[in-house]
């Protein structure tokens, strides 16, 4: 599966085996703070990693978990949920973090552009 061709920058971060399942990792992707998330045998996400209420890099540390079909990571300092598939707080609807598009080609996990996020 080749990268897609438009003009999304996709940055490679790491291979896909290097990251544990249901860990998070921490890394620098177009100069922001990303933490990646590996969910299962082929899945990843990508937040910000600052946690929105005191901006510590953190959400890399956090649990990762699945609440009513919502998979998610629990802030490690607050212990706030965000949906791992938009950044979404699970607590405070009114706070979100940049979730990233992510793929996985030939075992290489690569970041593309920060979501739109939904009006």
């Amino acid at each position: 599966m080749a990268p897609r061709s438009d003009p999304v920058e996709w940055a490679p971060v790491c291979r896909l085996a290097e990251l544990e399942i249901e860990r998070g990792a921490a890394a620098l992707v177009h100069g922001q703070a990303v933490a990646l998330f590996r969910t299962d045998e082929t899945t990843v996400y990508a937040l910000a990693n600052p946690d929105p209420f005191d901006r510590h890099q953190v959400l890399a540390k956090g649990i990762v978990g699945v609440s009513e079909g919502v998979p998610f990571v629990a802030s490690p300092l607050h212990k706030h949920g965000f949906d791992l598939r938009t950044g979404q707080c699970l607590d405070e609807p009114h706070v979100s973090v940049a979730a990233y598009d992510v793929q996985v080609v030939e075992g290489v996990v690569l970041v593309g552009q920060r979501k739109s996020v939904a009006a």
